[in-house]
C-alpha cells in the first residue's frame, strides 16, 4: 500500500489589505467615496472691498476738491501797506465786491448778460461793496456801502466810492474804506459778472419772492411779482437794477437777500450731494473769484460759513443825498452815527440795535 507524499508546513503570511487610490484633489469626499451632498464651490465676497473704495473715494473728494480751488485760486496783490494804514482790528473784515468785468465774455455773452461793451466805459467799475466783519464770537455783520458814497479817496479827494476803484483798482479802494471807517481790511474778493452768472447757473438757479415787477431794459431783466427761480442772467440783472423807488438803496437790499439764498442753496445737501451740481459750482466759483494773496480755501470756508450763520444784515447810517460839481447826485453817511457805528466794529463789539439800519425790509 502506497503512502501520501509527506507534506511540508507553509509559515501563514498576513496579507496587506487592498490600499484604495487617494482622493482627487480639490474634491472632499464623504465616507462612501462621493462628493458629500449639497457642496458647492464658495464664491470670494467682495462687497466689503467695494464699501471701503467707497468710503476712501468720498474721503478724498473733498480733500482734492478744497487742493483744485486753492492751486487754481486768482490771487491780486489788494491789500497793501502803506504810511499811515490802519492797525490791526479786532476780528476779520472782509470786503466783497462786484465788478463790471467782462473778462471771458465773449460778444454774444455781453449781448446776453446786458453788459454792455467793454469799450462803454473807461476803467473796471463796481455796483457792489460789502463788508463782512466776523467778530471772535457772535453774530458776524454784513454792511452794505453804497457805491455813490461821498468819501475821501487818498491821492484824488472827495468822490464816489466807486471812483476809488475805477481809478486804483482793488488796491486803492481797499486804501479808501479803511480811510472811511477806521476798519483794517484782511482779506479781499472780487467777482465780475460772467462769473456771477456761472456760479447761479452751476446751483440750478436761485429763488426769489418779488413784492412788485421788475422791469429794466438796462439791466436786461422783465420780472413779474411773485416767486421765481432767477437764471445766472436774470440774477446778474436782479443785483445791479436801480429801477426801483430807492435805486441804490433797494438794490443794497437785493443784493444781501440774493447772497444769502445763494449761499443757502450752494451750502445745501441738494448741491452738495449732486457731483453734477457741486463740480460745477466748485469749477466755476473758483475761476470767477479773485482773491487778496494771502486768502486760502481755508479763509474762504471760513467766510462762507460765517456768511451762512444768520449775520446781521444793514447798511451804513445814510445821512442823505446832495448833487455835487463834478461828481453828481452822491450819498452822504449820517456822519454821528457812521462814527459811532464803525468805532462798535473796530471793537470787536455787536452793534447798537439803533445803528442798524435794514432800509426796505
Amino acid at each position: 500500500m502506497g503512502h501520501a507524499p509527506t507534506q511540508q508546513p507553509v509559515p501563514f503570511r498576513d496579507e496587506p489589505p487592498c490600499t484604495p487610490p487617494p482622493p482627487l484633489p480639490g474634491k472632499r469626499r464623504g465616507g462612501d467615496g462621493r462628493p458629500p451632498r449639497g457642496s458647492r464651490p464658495r464664491k470670494k465676497r467682495h462687497w466689503f472691498r467695494w464699501i471701503l473704495s467707497l468710503l476712501v473715494v468720498l474721503l478724498l473728494l473733498p480733500v482734492a476738491a478744497a487742493i483744485y480751488v486753492d492751486t487754481h485760486l486768482t490771487r491780486i496783490d489788494a491789500l497793501a501797506n502803506y504810511p499811515g494804514r490802519v492797525g490791526d482790528t479786532p476780528g476779520t473784515n472782509w470786503l466783497l465786491v462786484g465788478s463790471d468785468s467782462r473778462a471771458g465774455l465773449s460778444k454774444s455773452q455781453e449781448q446776453q448778460l446786458s453788459t454792455g461793451d467793454a469799450t462803454d466805459v473807461e476803467g473796471e467799475r463796481t455796483d457792489t461793496i460789502i463788508l463782512v466783519h466776523v467778530p471772535k464770537s457772535g453774530r458776524p455783520t454784513l454792511v452794505s456801502l453804497p457805491r455813490d458814497s461821498y468819501v475821501g479817496i487818498p491821492g484824488v479827494g472827495k468822490d464816489k466810492l466807486n471812483a476809488s476803484f475805477a481809478v486804483g483798482g482793488a488796491q486803492l479802494l481797499v486804501k479808501t474804506v479803511e480811510g472811511a471807517t477806521g476798519l483794517h481790511i484782511d482779506h479781499y474778493v472780487q467777482i465780475g459778472f460772467g462769473g456771477f452768472a456761472n456760479v447761479v447757473d452751476a446751483v440750478g438757479g436761485i429763488q426769489m419772492c418779488l413784492d412788485t415787477p421788475m422791469k429794466d431794459p438796462l439791466a436786461g431783466i422783465d420780472l413779474p411779482a411773485g416767486c421765481q427761480t432767477l437764471n445766472g442772467a436774470e440774477a446778474l440783472g436782479f443785483v445791479r437794477s436801480r429801477a426801483t423807488p430807492r435805486a441804490d438803496l433797494d438794490r443794497m437790499l437785493n443784493q444781501r437777500k440774493f447772497l444769502s439764498a445763494l449761499l443757502k442753496k450752494a451750502a445745501g445737501p441738494a448741491t452738495l450731494a449732486n457731483p453734477f451740481r457741486s463740480w460745477p459750482l466748485v469749477r466755476d466759483l473758483t475761476a470767477a473769484l479773485k482773491v487778496d494773496n494771502g486768502a486760502h480755501i481755508w479763509n474762504l470756508a471760513s467766510l462762507g460759513n460765517a456768511l451762512n450763520s444768520d449775520p446781521i444784515t444793514t447798511t451804513v447810517p445814510v445821512g442823505g443825498f446832495e448833487d455835487v460839481s463834478g461828481s453828481g447826485n452822491v450819498l452822504l453817511w449820517d456822519k454821528t452815527k457812521a462814527s459811532a457805528f464803525f468805532d462798535a466794529l473796530a471793537k470787536d463789539q455787536q452793534l447798537p440795535q439803533d445803528l442798524i439800519t435794514t432800509v426796505g425790509s
